[in-house]
Formats: C-alpha cells, structure tokens, sequence
C-alpha cells in the first residue's frame, strides 16, 4: 500500500473495515476484510499510526499491530500523557 500515514480499523467479530489515509488527505484504500487477512495486512503495511475503538478485542489487536512495528492510538495518547506530567 502506498504511503499510508493512518490506519484506522473498525473490529468486528468475522469481518474488519479499513480505512487508510495518506499524510495528504487522500484515501488509499477502504474495505472490508477477513481477520486472517487483516493479520497479513498489518504484518506486510509499512509502520504507520493504527487507530481503533475501544472494545474487548482491541488490546489484544493493539498489541498485535505493535508487535508489527505499528504505533497505535492509545500509546501515542498514552506518551502524551506523561509528557505533561
């Protein structure tokens, strides 16, 4: 995928919707996929911000994409938080 700034996912229990936004603006790529595909998708994307809602899923998607070299919304939010202290 070409130069993709956010990721933003929308977690279900079969099927993901995705949203990838360039730096611009422009909206690359939004669909819907599996989740052995998002799995793929997250391990072949280049790093970039992963955003997604908080539900029960997520922790363990968060740490997935982590683990993939990703920064996810929460632990930017979560480094902004400390810096204020």
């Amino acid at each position: 995928m070409t130069d993709v700034h956010i990721l933003t996912i929308d977690l279900a229990k079969r099927s993901f919707h995705i949203c990838a936004t360039s730096p611009g603006g422009v909206v690359p790529c939004n669909r819907t996929m599996s989740r052995a595909k998002l799995e793929a998708h997250l391990c072949e994307q280049a790093p970039c911000i992963v955003a997604m809602e908080a539900c029960t899923t997520s922790h363990s998607w968060r740490r997935f994409a982590q683990a993939s070299g990703h920064a996810t919304f929460q632990e930017l939010h979560e480094r902004n938080d400390h810096r204020r202290h």
